[in-house]
């Protein structure tokens, strides 16, 4: 028979587990703070550097103007560097999206002999650095006389994209019911036109979701950018690093200024593909159109 002692003594280990989950909670919330913070500053810094007429030794910069980046404009060229960096995200969204979705299409709907083997090549530029792959694409690049190009960097910023567009949209193709493009043979459509008219509206938010990231993958893209691009092919990313680390003396608050464009160009995509692409709700909506 249990005594009352016994029974006073039983939530014992309950209350022990709640206060090891509080400390663990406490200590998640604590260092993710603290990482917040520290950005956060880092930020700060370098957005008060950008608009400061002289900044050293005090708290606040003694005043205040926007001609840095006027500066920055017009010493790193950003009118002809932003002009290429869209060029090269448009040209690498659009043609991984054409080549993506059918190569996606392809590996959800059909089964054949090197199938494992097969994804697992597409899949290998996202599961190992691009630096390992890109010293030896930029050695081919040169040798076809591609390197330094608009082609040239396309081509080599589609490499990771266009498998992170088959890892996305195969998923989404999985989900829509085979019946459909059977009972579109049957009406007599043939591959493009039932492509075209049915399953493009069922893909349509994975198509957008893989678009939004692949441009902002596309953006941030240093490696390879780097690595085959010319005087006059740079992205921003890449003509930031060279305003950080070309010889010479440069204003640092002009380059401040321009990491300052990068990262708000960067950021309004990211938050358009946040506020576009949840993939929680994305595979909700795939799942609700074939009972439509």
């Amino acid at each position: 028979m249990m005594t009352s002692q016994s029974i006073s003594r039983q939530p014992a280990p309950k209350r022990r587990t709640h206060w090891a989950s509080r400390a663990w909670s406490g200590l998640v919330v604590g260092l993710m703070t603290f990482f917040l913070i520290n950005v956060g500053l880092m930020i700060a810094s370098v957005a008060t550097n950008s608009v400061a007429k002289r900044w050293l030794g005090t708290w606040l910069p003694s005043g205040w103007t926007l001609e840095w980046y006027s500066a920055a404009w017009q010493e790193f060229q950003l009118g002809d560097v932003l002009l290429v960096t869209m060029q090269v995200v448009l040209a690498v969204v659009v043609l991984s999206i054409l080549i993506g979705v059918p190569a996606a299409y392809t590996l959800a709907r059909r089964n054949f002999r090197g199938k494992k083997l097969l994804t697992g090549l597409f899949l290998l530029p996202l599961m190992i650095p691009p630096i390992t792959y890109g010293i030896p694409l930029a050695t081919l690049m040169y040798e076809l006389h591609l390197a330094g190009t608009l082609p040239g960097v396309i081509i080599a910023n589609l490499l990771p994209a266009l498998p992170f567009v088959i890892l996305v949209m195969t998923p989404f193709i999985e989900q829509i019911d085979p019946n459909l493009e059977s009972a579109a043979r049957v009406f007599g459509a043939r591959t493009f036109t039932m492509f075209r008219h049915v399953l493009v509206p069922l893909l349509a938010p994975g198509i957008l979701a893989a678009s939004l990231l692949v441009l902002v993958r596309t953006i941030a893209m240093f490696e390879l950018t780097f690595l085959t691009a010319g005087a006059d092919t740079q992205t921003l990313v890449v003509a930031l690093y060279y305003s950080v680390f070309a010889a010479g003396v440069r204003a640092s608050q002009s380059i401040d200024a321009m990491a300052m464009v990068y990262m708000i160009v960067t950021l309004i995509w990211l938050l358009i593909a946040m506020r576009f692409v949840s993939p929680t709700q994305l595979v909700s909506r795939v799942k609700e159109h074939p009972q439509n």
